[in-house]
Parts: C-alpha cells; structure tokens; sequence
C-alpha cells in the first residue's frame, strides 16, 4: 500500500512539514493520530475547507485516525491571519450554533459514528482555565519578538492588532498540546497561511513533553495565477445548500479556467492520478469533458449523486442543448407582481441575480442581462407576462449564470 504522504505529495497537498523523512517513516509504519482545526466563523464550511477535508479523508484510508477540531474557544478570539481588521465577534450563542451545523456538515465526508474519527471541541478545556494559569504555564514559552516576526502578526501592526487576536496564537499552540495529551495527537495539519501558529503547537508540545511530534501545512485553494478560488460576484462558495445551491456549486466548478482542471481534480476528487493527469492533458474544446468530471464528482461528494446528476443535466441543457432546465435556480413571482410589469432592476433583485438596483443597473449598462435570447440594453426596460414561455422566463447574467423566473 503506498504511503500517504506520498499519495499527498503526488495530489499537491503538502506545502511545508517539519522533518519530513521522520514523518512519512512513522505515517508508513504505525497509526498516527492527526488533527485539522476549524474556527465556526460561519454556519457552513465553505470550498476552500474541501482541501483540508480531502487531506483527512486520505489520510483516514490509509489508516490514520483524524481528529476535527471545532473552534468554540478560538473562534471568541478570532484569527488574525489575512484579515486587515479584527474579526467581527459573535455571540456565544452564534457560536454554538455555528460548531452544530460544521459537526453535520462533517458527517457528510467522514465515518462520524465509526468511533475512528473524532469531533472535540477546544471549549471544553479553555471554559474553565483560568487567565493566570493559561499566562503562567503557557505563554512562559512565547517571546513576544518571536510572534511579532509571524507574517499574521506583522501585517496587522500598522493597522492595529489587538490584545485578544495576539492571543491566538498561544490558544492554537496549547491546542496542540491538549490533544497530544489526551489522544497522543503526534500530528497538526492546516493552511498553509497557518504555518507560525502550527509552529507554534509543535514547539510547544516538543518543550512541554519532550517528545516528537510533526507540522504539515496544505496547499490553498488558488488558481494557477495565485488568486484565491472560492468566490463569485455573488460571494463565497458555500458547501450549504442553502447558502450555495448544488446547481451553482456545479457551474462554479464547470467554469474553473483550463490551467486549473488538473490541480482542481488531484485536490478536491478521489480519482486515481492517472485520470486525473489524462483529463489535465485534455486541449481545446475536449477540455471541458475534463471541467464537466471535475464539477460533478466534486458536486457529488458534498451534495450526493443525486444532486450531481441534476446539477449536470441542468448546465447541459444551457452548454449543449441536452438535458433538462428542470433543476436550474430559479425563483418564484406571483402574477399579482406583473400586472403593470414590473422593471428590470426590480426582477435582477427579485431573483437574486443583483444584491441591489445600482448593481443591476452596471450589469445592464454593460451588456451582462439577458431575458432569453434578448439582450438587455435599457435600465428602463419593463418585463411583462408576454416575455414567458409557458409561464418561464431563463434570464441569463454574464455568460455563465442562468436562472429560471416562473410566475405562480
């Protein structure tokens, strides 16, 4: 069976690690238990967090034991790392809430109930440490010069960084340490932007306990170009539902830019690598067999096959003139709205294709609206019963974003 860290390397995962020979030795001769930690800064995991989750799943398959790590302390604190502010801070509440809705979200990708994988949350031992404890056994082993020198501290000094965010650090270190403790955790993984804080824990636990323990940080998800991937104009890529329907969670991926097909299907698929470097090698036209594989296995795994295959139907329908409209995003207008019609700034707000009027106005301005094969030119332009077909109106936005309005 082939080692995991060779299976990591080979997909584009691994971007740092400490002692990396030592690593992959005891990955390929013993059980290690490793964890990923998760700040519920929201109600759902969003596209960026699948790398780390595709890291857990290879790693359970080669019979690592994972441990996800839920943030309802660190989360209060709020990670400094690439923000130019401080976080926005919830409520404990909002943050309970947040851990409850990441523990299902987790289920979807792991064996929650196999006893293999395990869920904590670091509240459990930050709710009842008091300051002068956590101050005199934990941050005896941080010099401030050492964690002004972090790359998540140094961009914030000129903006104003905060004593609770210069906290964050230590708080992410000792996690480390607890679960080495309590689950002999001998390896963190996280994002690459998370090296001085994962650093942090295995200096840490290496002083407190005298014992090896390894660092790997993962790849992000970026294109080719070093932009972030994961956002569209209307926001981030949720891995909700709710928040991202299945059929947008599909075209994003069905229009990722060709140099980035082969990087997407290694990162976020479980498809043998040789696959994945045919489908890569794919030119021209044939390239987007390579995005349509790529959108519908990655659908498929967060939404479950029968939201693929609908997702895929409805994108075929406006790419290749097969499938069906049927599962396309669509909203629901009452008859009573277009009595007297109803302008088109108010239907790109109603359907949520615009967040508000002046939005809806530079899209038509610049040629982005189109009201079925009619492109939109008049921000004045009124939308009445007579422009559906059958009760439907496809509006089109941009060249890749469809949406179906049907009256009631």
């Amino acid at each position: 069976m082939a080692n995991v860290f060779d299976i990591l390397h080979e997909r584009g995962f691994v971007e740092q690690c400490t002692y990396p020979e030592e690593l992959r030795e005891l990955l390929g001769k013993e059980q290690v238990t490793f964890y990923i930690g998760f700040d519920a800064t929201a109600n759902s995991l969003t596209l960026g967090h699948l790398i780390p989750i595709m890291a857990m799943i290879h790693m359970q398959r080669a019979g690592h034991r994972p441990i996800v790590l839920l943030g309802g302390a660190t989360t209060m604190v709020g990670d400094p790392t690439g923000k130019t502010d401080m976080r926005k801070m919830l409520s404990k509440e909002d943050i309970a809430a947040n851990v409850e809705a990441f523990k299902q979200q987790f289920g979807r990708f792991l064996d929650l109930e196999s006893g293999d994988v395990l869920v904590v949350n670091n509240l459990e031992w930050f709710r009842d440490m008091s300051f002068l404890e956590f101050a005199r056994n934990i941050g005896r082993h941080f010099t401030v010069s050492r964690m002004l020198a972090a790359e998540c501290y140094k961009t914030r000094l000129e903006t104003g960084l905060t004593f609770l965010e210069f906290s964050y650090m230590l708080m992410q270190s000792y996690d480390f340490l607890e679960l080495f403790r309590r689950y002999n955790c001998r390896l963190q993984m996280g994002g690459n932007d998370q090296w001085s804080n994962i650093l942090g824990g295995y200096e840490l636990v290496r002083r407190e306990e005298n014992t090896p323990v390894y660092a790997l940080t993962l790849k992000l998800l970026t294109t080719s170009t070093g932009k972030k991937m994961g956002k569209t104009e209307a926001g981030t890529v949720w891995l909700d539902a709710e928040r991202t329907s299945p059929y947008d969670f599909y075209q994003y991926l069905r229009n990722v830019d060709d140099q980035d097909v082969e990087n997407c299907l290694a990162l976020l698929t479980l498809l043998p690598m040789d696959e994945v470097r045919r489908l890569g090698r794919l030119e021209g036209a044939e390239i987007n067999q390579a995005k349509e594989v790529l959108a519908y296995e990655v659908t498929k795994l967060v939404h479950g096959e029968e939201e693929a295959v609908k997702a895929r139907e409805a994108a075929r329908a406006l790419f290749g003139g097969a499938g069906t409209s049927e599962h396309m995003p669509q909203t629901i207008i009452p008859r009573t709205k277009l009595a007297d019609g109803m302008d088109i700034l108010t239907l790109l707000t109603e359907a949520g294709l615009a967040s508000s009027r002046s939005e809806g106005r530079r899209l038509v301005q610049q040629g982005g609206i189109q009201l079925g094969e009619e492109r939109v030119a008049d921000i004045t332009r009124v939308v009445t019963e007579a422009d559906f077909n059958g009760g439907e109106l496809i509006v089109r936005k941009g060249k890749k974003i469809y949406h179906k309005v049907i009256l009631d």
